[in-house]
């Protein structure tokens, strides 16, 4: 590889975590939206899931909707603008765990639960290594370190 170019490389790989947490938030943002706008629907398939006694056994299945919903939109927007990203990376993580239980784990739902399963890993990824480049965090960090 040509020294300039892995040089160059080198000095925007930062970029990289901006996009890999923008990439990430976007799916708990729209999901989270989600459970707003389509509500009932979603309702409709917790009650069709092989484990809707786990659900209702948890907590009302339209409340727990509901705050699943206000977790991933808040969280995942602190996500995307790199703003208390260890907490919201283990918020969500801890809110999509149970999601993946009892949603995805049914005959049938092998892509989408894989698909949460590389998330959950995304999730663990920003919980250890925290926001990366070009994050909220970053820039109060360096104003209060000055």
């Amino acid at each position: 590889m040509n020294s300039t170019f892995a040089q160059r490389l080198t000095k925007n790989a930062g970029i990289s975590d901006l996009i890999f947490r923008f990439a990430l938030s976007l799916i708990f943002i729209v999901g989270g939206l989600g459970h707003f706008v389509q509500h009932q629907q979603m309702l409709e398939r917790m009650a069709e899931s092989p484990w809707a006694r786990l659900i209702e056994a948890a907590g009302n299945p339209s409340l727990l909707l509901w705050l699943s919903g206000v977790v991933f939109v808040a969280a995942g927007s602190a996500l995307a603008a790199g703003l208390a990203v260890r907490l919201s990376a283990l918020a969500l993580f801890v809110t999509l765990i149970p999601i993946t239980v009892t949603i995805h784990i049914a005959p049938g739902h092998a892509g989408p639960f894989f698909k949460n399963v590389a998330i959950l890993g995304a999730l663990v990824h920003f919980f250890f290594h925290g926001s990366g480049a070009y994050a909220l965090d970053r820039l109060y960090a360096s104003r209060s370190s000055s």
